[in-house]
Parts: C-alpha cells; structure tokens; sequence
C-alpha cells in the first residue's frame, strides 16, 4: 500500500501555498434557505458542489460537517462521499467533522469508514472526541499513522456548555482540556515540519496562556467570523502557536453563496486577514 506524505506536512504546506484556512461545508436548513435551494436532497447537492467549485481549489482545508449530510439517509451520504472525492481532486485537503468517539473495535471501525484509503468517505483528516479517555482513540491514532491521515481532537471547545468536562481540574491538577494537549503533544514529538495529530481549541476563548498550545501539530480553531473572532484574535488567544492554526469559518463565507466569485472572494480576504495577523508570530 502507498502510504500518503503525512497529514502534517500536507497542511503545512497547503497553508502556506493557499492561506491558513478551513471553510465548512454546513448545509444546514437556514442556509439552504438563504441560497434559495429547498431543504431537501437536491438542496443539499446543488449547496454542496457550489462551495467545492468554488473553494476546492484554492483554500488549504475545506471541513463538512457529517451530520448535515447524514440527516438525509443514504443518499445525503452519497452527496457527502461525491463532495469528499471532487474536493481531495482538486487539491484541498478534507477534515471530516464527525467527531467520532467510543472504544475497541468500535472506533477502529469508525476510523476505517474515514481514515481508510480504499474507503468511500477517506478523508485526509477526521475529528474525534477523547472523552471516554484518550487511549480509547488508540485505533483511530493507529490508522492515522499508518495511512499518512490525521486526526482534531477535542480539547478546548468553544460552546460554553464544554467547559464543565475541559476544564475540570484532575486529580493531578491539570485540567482535563491541558491533559489532552498533552496527549497530542507527546504524539507529535519529532515530527517535521508539523505533527499530524491535532486539537479543537476555540477561538472565542479569550486568554490561554495558561494552556500549552504549542503542540507541534495544527490547531482547529472555529469561531472565527459568525462567532465573533477575528483573524486580528489569533495572535493575542494562540500566542506562539498562532503559525499552527487552521482557522475554521462557515457562514462568515457561506453567507456570500450561491454566488461562486463572491464565495471566494470572501475566502480569499479571510485567508489573507488571518496571514497578515499571524506574520509577526
């Protein structure tokens, strides 16, 4: 089997040839509603091959949230595999938003279906919840390595209803949240120029100096437009680690669709605010 250049040196590069950028494919029924399309699966097709046209071959990373395809059954899912398949062809690299979390031979099933070369849906990197304890992820980290994929784990979420489990204090003193960036550090030690293995932190957070954010692997920070931040905030919430985030923005370019200039147009000026405000880092 050949195995892919790993995730890490794929993002590094995308980001730096393309602009530090993630765009989500959120085909969400407002949304449909504001491109004129109805909420249905010709909806959701029609949304879906708008923003890979016009996004696939120019951001770093595009991200579709699963669920969204999901809600359809089957042919949503087929929608999501055709979306995947089109945008990887036209050099982006693909976050499969499905945050996938269980143990044994459950999650190593759930990393095949995403993280598996051979499968429909392969992406070029998947999120994932470490909430039944980080080693329950050992088959999915297993894949990854062996497949040259990644994973975004969740550490430090930017819903509020996060914080009762990211930032509870264990017994060592050390929040549940840093424990996990600690994982994905320990992970990625060695790795050049970038780890593969990275985290969900929230860009709404405000302060986390007191966070080691430095993990030699990408940050996945959402948040950034609709949610309030600003690429101006990357610097001041990220601090050194700010060269390593991939900023997540949905509606603040998916609001410009149906029309494709105006989608990337809109991406276009994310990418670039947020290369501007991390050059100094």
């Amino acid at each position: 089997m050949t195995v892919l250049e790993s995730f890490g040196a794929r993002l590094r590069r995308a980001m730096d040839e393309r602009g530090p950028l993630c765009v989500g494919i959120d085909p969400h029924a407002s949304l449909l509603s504001e491109w004129g399309l109805n909420d249905d699966v010709a909806g959701l097709e029609r949304f879906s091959r708008t923003v890979v046209e016009a996004m696939a071959d120019r951001v770093a990373v595009l991200k579709p949230q699963s669920a969204f395809f999901e809600r359809f059954g089957s042919r949503g899912v087929a929608v999501l595999e055709k979306s995947v398949e089109e945008a990887r062809a036209a050099g982006a690299l693909v976050v499969m938003d499905a945050k996938r979390g269980d143990i044994g031979s459950t999650m190593a099933a759930y990393a095949e279906s995403f993280l598996r070369k051979d499968s429909p849906l392969f992406s070029d990197a998947l999120t994932v919840s470490p909430y039944l304890g980080y080693g329950s992820l050992s088959p999915a980290v297993a894949l990854a390595r062996e497949s040259g994929t990644g994973l975004f784990v969740l550490a430090l979420t930017s819903n509020p209803e996060g914080g009762e489990v990211q930032h509870a204090i264990r017994a060592d003193g050390r929040t549940v949240g840093a424990t996990m960036l600690a994982h994905l550090a320990a992970e990625n030690v060695g790795e050049e120029p970038l780890g593969s293995f990275g985290a969900v932190v929230g860009a709404t957070l405000g302060d986390l100096s007191s966070y080691e954010l430095d993990i030699n692997g990408p940050l996945l920070a959402p948040g950034i437009g609709a949610q309030g931040a600003t690429p101006a905030d990357i610097p001041r919430v990220f601090g050194a680690a700010a060269r390593n985030v991939v900023p997540n923005v949905s509606r603040g370019v998916l609001r410009h669709g149906p029309d494709v200039v105006a989608l990337r147009d809109a991406a276009s000026r994310f990418a670039e605010d947020v290369r501007v405000a991390v050059a100094g880092v």
